[in-house]
């Protein structure tokens, strides 16, 4: 029998050897007395996008059962700005499963993720996780599936310049050291990731570096395996909190901001999901791309102007979407084809065995791997992840309950770069995304009722997005700036460290 448990790079799951969904309170408290625990963290995200931590330490097993069992108060109108102070205590409560040891700290201390309860003890309707936790039962409900994700994360490391094996402005992608130098710090960076029970499919140097006032801006990736789409977001949340401590651990500084500088490679996140149905791919037909597949890539680009609003919630994320570039504009879809907003990635669906190829003495494969993926490419850093993924999921079931599904698919397909000359008609018959914060705001507030159907999203929270996006007045702002490489800079340098 394989064992799925010994090699677990989290901590808690090789000592407990389960999983973490079957993580018990007593399993907690077993593995806390074993290995010396002190102290306990509780982390939860915030408006900001941020996790915010709450710390205790252990001084009986009474206390700690306490914790474990009733979670804490905290002050929800300082961590969400649509819940009202006069009225603002929330409980948070640890969720099992998410257990890990805190590799940064230096007493030993255990740290969970929470979620927010109201003051009748029920679920916060207003809380993202909770959207996308009735995101995902509702798609399942309906459609007898799963919804799977993962996501491509992207960043920037700068650190003073040495002046050594200078690389190639902006042809960083997949570059080795000597010339990329901060390969280390990131397969340090997945090695702490996996720690924390996320999964990782690989990491890399993406294109983007430069020079500039004797520092090195590089450019690089991590990229995550497809889970369920809510661990793939506490993925996402902790990924981003490992990669900022252990930067400031180094001295380097580390940003996941859409745009960096004028003229070179912004950082996105794009998000990968496919459909599961009993441990099945269904993303596939007879080596095609099924019907089901398209009927979820119709919905997400029928409503792909209002999930900006959740993934793109900051100015600068704007002048990285724009024409000419690897970043969308045009509301479509295509396979391999990194122009469009929707990409069908290769899938391993072909008939012909590599590895047999490739290596003469394996015998050719009896079985093909179900990997197939569809990527949205519009999202960056700035992404509140729970409420993107619930918009995706809700997207893409409304995709289900269009009879035109498929002949919108068909109308949105396009089979070469969106921005050939042969392709001007196509292109003026699409959809393009927002340009603006306030043009997303726009965009969520007409569609607002698909998302806050079946109680999917509250009310509040639709209102609170909204607000924020409007506060920025950018309606106009990428052509206030155009040519501005100053005021462009100082508008960067305001939303560096957003998400």
């Amino acid at each position: 029998m394989s064992d799925n448990f010994s090699l677990n790079p989290n901590k808690v799951v090789r000592y407990l050897h389960k999983a973490p969904a079957e993580f018990t309170k007593a399993d907690i408290i077993k593995f806390i007395k074993a290995n010396d625990i002190q102290m306990v963290n509780f982390m939860y995200p915030a408006d900001d996008n941020r996790l915010k931590t709450l710390n205790f330490v252990i001084n009986s097993e009474e206390y700690l059962d306490s914790i474990l069992t009733y979670g804490e108060r905290v002050d929800g109108s300082s961590l969400f700005p649509f819940i009202e102070a006069g009225n603002s205590d929330l409980y948070v409560i640890p969720r099992y499963a998410t257990a890990f040891v805190d590799p940064f700290a230096e007493i030993p201390t255990l740290s969970l993720l929470c979620s927010y309860f109201n003051n009748e003890g029920k679920p916060l309707p207003s809380s993202p996780e909770q959207s996308l936790r009735r995101a995902l039962e509702l798609f399942t409900r309906e459609t007898g599936m799963e919804f799977y994700a993962m996501g491509e994360l992207e960043y920037y490391v700068i650190s003073e310049d040495t002046g050594l094996f200078g690389a190639t402005d902006q042809k960083g992608y997949h570059e080795s050291a000597p010339f990329a130098k901060f390969n280390d710090f990131r397969t340090e960076c997945m090695h702490l990731i996996a720690q924390t029970g996320g999964q990782i499919k690989y990491g890399h140097n993406e294109v983007g570096n430069f020079t500039l006032n004797n520092k090195i801006f590089e450019q690089n990736e991590i990229e995550f395996l497809p889970v369920n789409a809510l661990e793939a977001a506490d993925t996402l949340m902790l990924a981003k909190w490992i990669i900022r401590t252990a930067a400031v651990k180094k001295g380097y500084d580390v940003t996941f901001a859409p745009k960096i500088t004028e003229g070179k490679a912004g950082s996105g996140l794009h998000i990968h999901f496919k459909l599961m149905k009993d441990g099945r791919n269904m993303m596939t037909e007879n080596g095609r791309l099924s019907d089901n597949a398209k009927r979820a890539i119709v919905g997400i680009l029928e409503y792909a102007d209002a999930l900006t609003a959740m993934g793109n919630k900051v100015p600068t994320s704007y002048f990285r979407l724009v024409p000419h570039q690897e970043a969308p504009t045009s509301i479509c879809w295509g396979d391999r084809n990194r122009s469009v907003l929707v990409r069908v990635p290769l899938g391993w669906t072909g008939e012909n065995d590599m590895c047999s190829q490739a290596n003469p003495l394996e015998a050719p494969s009896q079985t093909k791997p179900e990997k197939q993926t569809v990527e949205l490419r519009s999202a960056d850093g700035s992404a509140d992840v729970y409420q993107l993924l619930a918009g995706m999921v809700t997207a893409a079931r409304k995709g289900f309950e269009d009879p035109d599904a498929l002949k919108r698919a068909e109308e949105l397909y396009v089979s070469v770069n969106i921005h050939n000359d042969d392709n001007r008609e196509k292109l003026e018959s699409l959809r393009s995304l927002p340009a603006s914060c306030s043009e997303s705001a726009n965009a969520l507030d007409a569609a607002r009722a698909v998302f806050e159907e079946h109680g999917v999203f509250d009310a509040r929270m639709i209102d609170g997005i909204i607000r924020k996006l409007k506060s920025y007045n950018d309606k106009h702002l990428r052509a206030d700036l155009a040519g501005n490489r100053q005021e462009m800079l100082n508008l960067v340098s305001k939303y560096w460290h957003c998400g």
